[in-house]
Formats: C-alpha cells, structure tokens, sequence
C-alpha cells in the first residue's frame, strides 16, 4: 500500500505508454485528468489486490472508442460518480476499489482520476499488460468473468447499462453505442470479486509502469559501458525490431477504432531496407523486408531513437525517427485461449502466433 500523487503519475503515464503498444489513448490528455483530480481530491491509495478481501467488489474503469476523439472529448468530473452508483445499486454492494483495465495511455490514467475523485484505492493489476483494442480482450475472459453488466456515459450525460449473452456482443453493442455517442465513451465493466483478480490478473502492472517511466526519463544516464539504446532494451526485456524514419503514414477512424499503417526507411545499421507496422489503435504486426518480425499479442512499440519517449499511433508524423520494438506478452495471451482472443488471426493477419523472442533468433 502506498500513495500516488503527481510525480508518480508522471512516471506511471510514460511507462503505460510504452506498455500500450501504441494505443490505449494519449497519455497527455489522461495525465492531465489524473493529475486534476489528484490536486483537488488528494492523493491515491495503491493496494497489492491480496490486501483485499476475497469477496471485495473491484471496479475497473475504462475509455471504450477512438483514442484521438479524446482529446476533443475531455472526461469531465462527474462521470466517474455516475457509474459507480449505477454499479452499487444493480450488486447491491459497495464498491472497494477501483482497477484499470489495461495498461497504456488514457486507460492507464482515468482508473487514478476515477480512485482520487470517489476516495476508493486502486488496484495495482490490470486484465492485459498492456493495451487491446476490443473489450473482450482481457484475462478476466479467459477465466470466464462476464463483462457484463457494462455501464456507460458520454459527455452529454447519456448513460446506459448493457448485458449480453458474451463478452464478444458486449463489444458488438457498446461499439455501435460508442460511435453514436460521438466515437468515445467512459465505463465500467468486468465488475469483479477481489478472487478473480488474484487468479487472473496482471499483478504489479502499475508498479511495472511507474519504473519503466522513471527509467525512460533517466536514459541518459544509463551504466557506463552501455548505450541508451542497449540499456533500454536490456530493462524492458524487449528485442530490436527495426530502426527507420517515417516515410509513409495512412490512418482512419472507422467504426470507433483507429486503423492504419506506418512505413519506415531504415537508418543506422538497417539504412537500405524497409519495413511497416499495421495497428488497430494498437500496432498488430511488424514487417521488415518482407518477413513478420513481431506479431499481437506481444507488444509492438515505437519509441523516439533519442530519447525513447513512446510514440502512440495517434501522434505518429511523417519524418519522425523511431525504434521498433517487442516485448513479450504476459503469459496468460500465449495459451490457445488468449491466442483465440487476441491472437494475430483474430485481426486477420494472414501468420500463426510466434514468440517475439523466437522470431528475432532467427
């Protein structure tokens, strides 16, 4: 147990940037909303899941839409009370703490707002270690937890509570809500007992974020002997995939998903080859010469080859510099359940699943 206040949320946003894969929302609109509340509520409690009671109620809170709606869609402070008492009132049980969904961006940040604005803890797990763009796209459904009932609000105050037959038409229906509600909406779903976090849940995963924020920031001084970009391939455990210059970019909003796909031209030591990343609002796949270097669900990350500041889909520019890299999947997504759910067919990815690690040993 122990507090959160700004400057962990600095280093929070920046590590579940890198850890979003790309997606999961701008992590500058999210800090902002984070840090607001913090200021006007006070700090947040962060608690190790097995600090609660088995039957404790945990609330993840989540953004369900496309992540560069929100920057015109700001979350405002009355949201997060709204969906709680909808909550209390369908369990009849007061909510224990708050958890986010996933790591990476926005969605890494709200849960804090959400915790600092009602004076509940937050749970350090999540339910990916990372960032998905589709709602049954968590561990919880591997375990066989319902996402529903989900409960939504958009800014204009438009809410609604939803159950459906599987965590699959939980997705289905809330897109088609979300788009109607102008691409963005915040909830609540996969309301659980603190015992099925404890089984399924990514542990530490705020922690996790919060080091590799403070880590990113203090690159410069890496341990002598080794470069920036040694020392940070060596902390995140990730493999180098490819180092190029944004030559190419198409991205769409369609159906409340980012889609796209980023070209490179090499520099460095990959000058004369070419390679591309595909994502929807998280980047799916990466592509060097041909050949799938890194596929979902390991983690596919651009980062800035200077300073190694993660690089969201939504800010991607033409010109940019940038290093990819994958970093290998909590454990749970490598089984045939969690490739079924998030595996690289599931996005139409025309390849089987293959350890990042073992397709860069190649």
């Amino acid at each position: 147990m122990r507090k959160l206040g700004v400057q962990d949320i600095e280093e929070i946003a920046l590590g579940a940037a890198l850890l979003g894969a790309g997606g999961g929302g701008d992590p500058y609109i999210g800090k902002l909303t984070a840090i607001g509340a913090v200021k006007e509520c006070g700090e947040v409690t962060l608690v190790d899941v097995d600090e609660l009671e088995d039957d404790a109620v945990v609330v993840p809170v989540a953004s369900v839409g496309a992540p560069t709606i929100l920057t015109e869609k700001a979350v405002g402070a009355n949201e997060f009370a709204k969906l709680l008492d909808m909550i209390e009132a369908y369990y009849g049980k007061k909510a224990a703490a708050v958890m986010p969904i996933e790591a990476g961006g926005v969605n890494s940040m709200l849960p804090i707002a959400a915790a600092a604005r009602l004076g509940l803890p937050m749970v350090d797990a999540d339910g990916m270690g990372r960032a998905f763009p589709e709602i049954q796209m968590v561990t919880f459904t591997i375990g066989g937890q319902s996402a529903s009932p989900m409960i939504f609000i958009d800014e204009k105050g438009n809410l609604g509570l939803m159950e459906t037959v599987t965590n699959k038409w939980v997705e289905t229906v809330c897109r088609a809500g979300c788009t109607a509600c102008g691409g963005s909406v915040l909830s609540v779903e996969y309301v659980m007992e603190a015992r099925v976090v404890k089984e399924f849940g990514v542990k530490g995963i705020v922690t996790r974020s919060q080091e590799l924020g403070r880590t990113i920031r203090a690159i410069k001084n890496c341990p002598e002997g080794m470069t920036p970009e040694q020392y940070f391939l060596e902390y995140t455990r990730g493999h180098r995939l490819f180092k190029g210059k944004i030559a190419d970019l198409v991205r769409e909003t369609r159906g409340g998903f980012n889609f796209g796909r980023v070209v490179l031209d090499g520099i460095g030591e990959d000058k004369g080859r070419g390679a591309f990343v595909e994502f929807q609002n998280e980047n799916l796949a990466c592509t060097v010469e041909g050949e799938i270097v890194a596929t979902t669900p390991d983690l596919i990350c651009l980062v800035d080859t200077e300073t190694f500041m993660p690089i969201p889909t939504d800010a991607l520019k033409y010109g940019k510099r940038v290093l990819a890299v994958g970093l290998p999947c909590f454990h749970l997504w490598r089984t045939p359940a969690g490739l079924e759910l998030a595996g690289p067919r599931y996005f139409g990815l025309d390849t089987d699943y293959v350890p990042v690690e073992e397709r860069c040993r190649r």
